[in-house]
């Protein structure tokens, strides 16, 4: 126990700021706290250097979107009001529907693999376009409370532990482990409140 608290604590602090903010992030997003977006912030900034110095590029650029994302969040929530809120419902979308997307950013993901192989020195080109590919969609799909973007995301994130431990990002590779098992849990609560006909305003957004 104590050498795994040595070795932990021996960990890069400009990643654990990383995965501190990013956890800090989810929580105040399901609170929908403002202060969210702040968090995001700081943890997309941090990424964004760690991922272009582990050579893994698209990772980077992902967190380049992120964090646009963050700053339109920001502008947005500031000018949210109770009145002129409106409620997005959770809908599903036909699977028939999925596999067309997915069979399109497969294709898209093979593109930008090849290109990061042939014309950059970046590790994991395929699944780190893949991952990066497959994510700015899943984002997308939870702005629009699309129920199976939580299926995205268990894909996903358990994808991008394999690439984070093979990089020795531990603290990272744990957050994507914690990130699996709130797309789980949000999966199953969206779920209920789908199949119960509910989808009000307090419905929870994890990513």
């Amino acid at each position: 126990m104590t050498e795994i608290v040595q070795y932990f604590s021996q960990l890069p602090f400009w990643e654990w700021l990383a995965v501190i903010c990013a956890l800090l992030y989810v929580l105040l997003a399901a609170r929908e706290n403002i202060w969210c977006w702040p968090a995001a912030l700081v943890s997309t900034l941090i990424y964004t250097v760690i991922f272009y110095d582990v050579y893994l590029w698209m990772d980077s650029l992902l967190q380049l979107y992120y964090l646009v994302m963050a700053v339109y969040g920001w502008y947005c929530w500031q000018g949210l009001t109770q009145l002129d809120h409106q409620a997005v419902h959770i809908q599903r979308w036909p699977l028939h529907r999925h596999s067309k997307i997915i069979a399109a950013l497969s294709v898209l993901s093979l593109i930008f693999g090849w290109l990061m192989a042939n014309f950059t020195p970046t590790d994991f080109p395929y699944l780190d376009s893949a991952t990066t590919v497959f994510a700015v969609f899943a984002t997308y799909l939870v702005a629009q409370k699309v129920l199976e973007n939580w299926l995205y995301w268990v894909v996903i994130d358990a994808v991008s532990i394999y690439l984070y431990l093979a990089k020795d990002l531990q603290p990272t590779a744990l957050l994507f482990v914690l990130y699996v098992v709130m797309a789980i849990y949000g999966y199953l609560q969206w779920s209920a409140r789908y199949q119960q006909g509910f989808a009000g305003d307090d419905a929870v957004a994890l990513k």
